[in-house]
């Protein structure tokens, strides 16, 4: 299989890929798509001093803007949403690349812009940007759409034993409900029409439909144990771990937990957290809570000698899990935060 082009609403068009690093440099360009968007972009309504600015910035995405300037703004929702956003620009600028950004952001790291509050959708917007970049040369749409877990929720559906993952806005857009998200303005962003196309369970036999529809995020998944999906999920897993962090870990799909030396655990979502803390310590999870475990994963590090002592020669077990309700949105900084690794001397 050749590689394809994929994702195009993740913006790689915006960026300019860094030759010594791999990562990708923040540009003017990304900052004015930024500008584009409905919470920024003013309307015919909007006042004198809101169309200065915006167009001072589309002229200049990295333009000093005094904060006197925003407040002079007629709309309150406005200027608080300019705060947002510039504060957010300033720590793109100051990071220098998405990766550094994403990483400042998820892990605290000290800065000028340290603490900086964004929207849930600006950070997966990140994730898309990072995953659309490491995964660039994967030929396997399997893998492409595991990875859709890392940046976009998923609803979990049981049928006749088959764990089925779903896009969760595009369900909710197939059963005719109103969404409000930011899919239209990425597709609109590259040209790409909105479209409602039938969900298709997405298998070996049929893989090459992702190409021109891994956009549109309506391709499902089977992610029982032993299925392609779970270990094509390992591997995004891995690669995320090694590109941001360059750490190289081998990541492996099981049905189960058991280990009577259970050292480390990492939930991949709050649900998952929780449950993996009930068994951790020693607690019994009822047939409900079993059943919301969308995935079981065991990890090893290939270099032991970064780990904290304690869990050296031990594996980190890794868990998914839907809620009650049966959504599943994953928190991928949770690999980047809760690593068992030595302090850096």
């Amino acid at each position: 299989m050749t590689t394809r082009d994929f994702w195009k609403s993740a913006g790689m068009h915006l960026v300019d890929v860094d030759p010594m690093t791999g990562w990708l440099s923040v540009t003017p360009q990304l900052i004015r798509a930024y500008l584009t968007r409905p919470e920024i972009h003013p309307i015919e309504e909007s006042c004198d001093n809101e169309h200065a600015l915006h167009a001072a910035l589309m002229d200049n995405p990295f333009r000093e803007v005094d904060a006197t300037r925003v407040s002079a703004l007629a709309d309150s929702d406005t200027a608080e949403n300019y705060r947002f956003f510039l504060a957010f620009r300033d720590l793109l600028q100051e990071s220098g690349t998405i990766e550094a950004t994403y990483l400042a952001l998820m892990r605290g790291q000290a800065g000028a812009n340290a603490g900086v509050a964004v929207p849930p959708v600006f950070a997966d917007q990140l994730v898309h940007l990072i995953a659309r970049n490491m995964l660039k040369d994967v030929t396997d749409p399997i893998r492409l759409r595991a990875a859709e877990i890392f940046f976009r929720a998923q609803t979990v559906s049981i049928d006749e034993g088959r764990v089925m993952l779903a896009d969760d806005e595009i369900v909710l857009r197939q059963a005719g409900q109103q969404v409000q998200s930011g899919l239209e303005h990425l597709l609109a962003a590259t040209g790409t029409p909105v479209k409602s196309v039938a969900l298709d369970v997405l298998d070996e036999d049929n893989s090459d439909i992702y190409w021109e529809r891994s956009d549109r995020f309506n391709t499902v998944v089977d992610f029982r144990f032993e299925q392609p999906a779970p270990d094509a999920f390992a591997r995004v897993i891995e690669t995320w771990l090694a590109h941001l962090l360059k750490i190289d870990v081998r990541v492996e799909p099981r049905p189960s937990l058991q280990d009577s030396d259970w050292r480390w655990h990492i939930g991949l979502d709050r649900t998952a957290t929780n449950l993996l803390n009930e068994l951790y310590d020693g607690e019994r999870l009822s047939d409900g809570q079993a059943q919301q475990i969308v995935g079981l994963f065991r990890m090893r590090f290939v270099d032991d000698n970064i780990v904290l002592p304690d869990v050296r020669g031990h594996p980190v077990y890794l868990g998914l899990a839907m809620t009650v309700d049966k959504k599943l949105k994953m928190k991928p900084q949770n690999l980047l935060t809760n690593l068992p690794l030595r302090p850096l001397s």
